[in-house]
């Protein structure tokens, strides 16, 4: 399975945000997207989720077969979650188990699922109103796991976390990327380098694949943040 974006455009009025983003995104790989605030990384993302209009083609290629990207394909965890806040987190999640109801595991109930993120059983029915910020995202990495998109998409994940939460987040998408092509933005270093296969910098609104070797070298950070430097930056 291959997510492929084409010559993806986009510009604000006379600002052209993405250039020419041309990349081939494969199942079983972690890519985070690195670049300066206001690089365009929330845009690409939203023009992969459909959430805004670009040119170019953005597809995915399962058995051969190519075709465009639709709604069901995308599982994308916004940096600012976007839940139900009047409703419980047993209840949201009874809901989206619901709609889902045809690729749900048989043998997984509502209590697996939330063991699973490790939410303790109080809280599973507080208002999603009253939960922190990282329990909200512990509810939108929840409902991939239901809906089981092919792509997913999170906006500066595991920032919200605690070390220990974090951890476990780490684990779950390690599991997750067998099935899953996963994409994360993050201005965390450290984070992408524990974490991704691949490293992409979004420069001046073009993508470039960090040769991977760079990874485990010592001059990693100072190498990266050259790259970045002459970026027209918009704070």
């Amino acid at each position: 399975m291959k997510l492929i974006l084409d010559h993806v455009q986009k510009s604000y009025g006379d600002k052209e945000v993405l250039k020419d983003c041309s990349f081939t995104f494969e199942r079983g790989k972690i890519y985070g997207l690195l670049g300066r605030n206001g690089s365009g990384k929330t845009t690409l993302f939203n023009c992969i989720a459909q959430e805004i209009d670009c040119t170019g083609s953005i597809q995915i290629e399962k058995k051969e077969t190519m075709r465009n990207i639709i709604e069901s394909d995308i599982g994308y965890a916004y940096s600012l979650p976007i839940l139900p806040e009047f409703m419980t987190g047993y209840e949201f999640i009874q809901f989206y188990m619901d709609i889902n109801e045809q690729r749900l595991e048989k043998t997984i109930n509502i209590d697996d699922y939330f063991d699973l993120m490790r939410i303790d059983e109080d809280d599973r029915h507080r208002l999603i109103k009253g939960y922190s910020h990282g329990m909200k995202n512990k509810l939108q990495m929840l409902s991939f796991i239901i809906s089981h998109p092919d792509i997913i998409l999170l906006d500066e994940p595991l920032t919200s976390f605690d070390v220990v939460v974090a951890s476990e987040m780490k684990h779950l998408l390690l599991q997750m990327k067998e099935d899953h092509i996963l994409l994360f933005s993050t201005h965390v270093l450290q984070l992408a380098t524990d974490l991704c296969d691949e490293i992409i910098l979004l420069n001046n609104g073009s993508l470039t694949l960090l040769d991977h070797d760079l990874l485990n070298s010592p001059d990693f950070e100072e190498r990266v943040v050259e790259m970045l430097r002459d970026e027209e930056h918009v704070a």
